[in-house]
């Protein structure tokens, strides 16, 4: 879709600091991160809410949600993820994505009210994307 924001960012038109590029799906840094590594991770074709997506693409793009989730873990070193869809309401964004946000215990997460943080330069959101890909495999 040629005015998504999220389209753009597949297609490289507009930039991102990329994790994963599958065909399952395209993951990179949420440029508003809950914590540091909070990654998203978006279907190649658009796909507003999950009720949209076809049935032979669930798996595929789950899977890599998992391995995104256990990337995030062990390439940040954290606690824990929190693995998160918003469908229409909240979705600043109207295409499917997935949070995969490392967690920490005592990190002050509280139900959905969460924090939004920045990185310090494009070098540390960089270092970021490259520990979890690494992760990824």
């Amino acid at each position: 879709m040629a005015d998504c924001l999220f389209c753009g960012i597949v297609a490289g038109s507009v930039p991102a600091f990329v994790v994963a590029d599958e065909p399952a799906g395209f993951a990179f840094l949420d440029t508003r991160p809950v914590f540091k590594g909070h990654t998203l991770v978006v279907p190649r074709t658009h796909v507003a809410v999950l009720a949209d997506l076809p049935a032979a693409d669930l798996a595929p793009f789950f899977g890599l949600v998992q391995r995104l989730a256990v990337a995030v873990e062990d390439g940040l070193g954290a606690g824990g993820t929190f693995v998160a869809m918003n469908n229409k309401v909240s979705q600043s964004v109207p295409h499917l994505h997935a949070h995969v946000v490392p967690r920490t215990k005592g990190d002050g997460l509280r139900g959905f009210f969460w924090p939004r943080t920045k990185y310090a330069s494009d070098d540390e959101a960089r270092s970021y994307a490259e520990k979890v890909a690494a992760a990824l495999g």
